[in-house]
């Protein structure tokens, strides 16, 4: 199904592709032509002299009558950083100015694969839509997450929750954000230094259980356990009996106080990724003539203790 645009959308989206303001990149009419190009149309006709912002908006009106999608790749070539070559100033206020043009449509540009990606949102002015709010993200799933096939499940566990958000699936984006809580969780557990025993097998602890032992472990804040309750409250909606029972749908207000709990849980490991364990039981040394020092309990080799033996140190991913 193709998009339709008002044509007061139309209209600005025409304004921004010709860059008449300061802060936007400006283009001659043969320029405009040859974006137009670059969008992915065919058939783009030469510029014959018309003033160019009436020029390219009947362009993109003509397109959307005949049925083609071709306003719409306008839009997003207009998104795009290759547009803008050594140019970030331009790009960066082309985009802030694009959101709020389509906002009021009902749109919004987003990313899929790292590309601009047209979303549906809630319309209305810009400073009206909420964003996603902040503790903000200070650091890469990739700080938090040393094996790479995991970081890259965790990470897109995350893309996936930004899009539910701007869809307005909220239930959605709060159980994409509490798997991701455990996963990083159950990953620091296995591969980390730690001065706690675990309470109960790795298999069989959940996203409490993980909380918990990570905050033991100092690896995260006091605020950030606390809060880890409301994410995995809402997380456990995955069941719809369980929504059923509390008798309450999660809500955008509902992801605007979980999303801040993951970020500041993700900052905090990311800080303490280092951070010696809170208690380390050390055998006490031998005293000359009085034999060897006396065993303590025999333990399992971890990935983190295997690591301290090789050259250089450091934890490693659990196989």
């Amino acid at each position: 199904m193709n998009e339709i645009f008002d044509d007061s959308t139309l209209t600005e989206i025409a304004h921004l592709i010709c860059g008449d303001e300061t802060s936007l990149l400006y283009r001659k009419g043969y320029e405009i032509a040859a974006f137009f190009q670059r969008a992915g149309w065919d058939d783009v006709p030469d510029y014959d002299g018309t003033p160019r912002h009436k020029w390219a908006r009947e362009l993109l009106k003509e397109r959307q009558e005949d049925g083609t999608d071709d306003a719409k790749r306008a839009i997003l070539r207009l998104a795009n950083r290759l547009e803008y070559y050594n140019q970030q100033h331009e790009y960066r206020a082309t985009l802030k100015r694009l959101n709020e043009v389509l906002v009021l449509d009902g749109r919004r540009i987003g990313e899929d694969g790292g590309q601009p990606a047209l979303v549906r949102c809630e319309a209305g002015f810009e400073d009206e839509v909420l964003q996603l709010p902040r503790v903000e993200l200070k650091v890469s799933v990739k700080d938090v997450v040393s094996d790479p096939d995991l970081a890259t499940a965790v990470q897109l566990r995350l893309d996936e929750a930004r899009t539910c958000y701007e869809h307005g699936a909220y239930t959605s984006a709060i159980i994409m954000l509490g798997s991701l809580l455990e996963g990083v969780l159950a990953h620091a557990a296995q591969v980390r230094t730690t001065g706690e025993r675990m309470p109960k097998p790795l298999r069989s602890m959940g996203l409490n259980d993980f909380v918990e032992f990570a905050f033991k472990n100092r690896w995260i804040e006091h605020d950030a356990k606390l809060a880890s309750e409301l994410v995995r409250h809402y997380r456990n909606l995955v069941h719809p009996l369980a929504e059923k029972k509390t008798g309450h749908s999660p809500n955008r207000d509902t992801l605007d106080m979980c999303w801040p709990v993951v970020n500041a849980t993700l900052n905090d490991l990311a800080a303490t990724a280092t951070v010696p364990p809170a208690s380390v039981s050390v055998p006490a040394a031998s005293e000359p003539g009085r034999g060897r020092a006396p065993r303590g309990p025999a333990q399992r080799p971890t990935p983190a203790s295997v690591a301290r033996r090789r050259p250089g140190g450091g934890a490693v991913a659990a196989t």
